[in-house]
């Protein structure tokens, strides 16, 4: 509900997107200007100089969104704060959308968004663990054995020193 509070609508999401991408105020990404203009209807700002055009979703996964901000800003916490992770028809009716092709949409472009693009491969002394997740079935002998089960794979580079958060990593493999 504190979240729901914070970013209630369209103007406060639009302002907190404004604040994080120009934390000292305005500043064309063409020129360099400090001066601009707000075009309200376009959801603009205009660079008073060269009269560039500067969106606060232009380069993020909202560009050109046509689902309110603030549903994002909510199916951004869901994704991040659900322990189990979340499906796409759990966005859909978490966030009240119609069409469970833009909740999956949404989901993808979050996912994509929240992978560290600097990683690097797993270098030196690896351990590697896997398991099924799924529970017991039956008619299936053998731990190895898996009918609708999910192999989970999990890799982490071992030393003395904590290694970073990029070098952990985690792949799961659908039945």
């Amino acid at each position: 509900m504190e979240f729901q509070r914070r970013f209630p609508d369209e103007a406060t999401c639009r302002a907190y997107l404004f604040d994080s991408r120009w934390p000292e105020g305005f500043r064309c990404p063409r020129c360099g200007s400090q001066r601009a203009t707000a075009l309200p209807r376009r959801l603009l700002w205009q660079c008073s100089t060269c009269r560039y055009q500067a969106s606060v979703t232009a380069g993020t996964v909202l560009h050109r969104t046509r689902t309110p901000l603030h549903l994002w800003f909510w199916g951004a916490y869901l994704v991040t704060t659900a322990t189990p992770g979340i499906s796409a028809l759990q966005l859909q009716r978490q966030l009240g959308i119609k069409r469970y092709e833009t909740a999956w949409t949404m989901l993808h472009k979050l996912r994509r968004a929240m992978v560290n693009p600097k990683r690097e491969p797993l270098t030196g002394a690896v351990e590697v663990d896997e398991c099924f997740v799924g529970g017991h079935e039956a008619g299936l002998r053998g731990g190895r054995q898996h009918g609708v089960k999910a192999l989970v794979v999990v890799a982490v580079a071992t030393s003395d020193d904590p290694p970073p958060f990029s070098s952990f990593g985690v792949v799961a493999e659908p039945p």
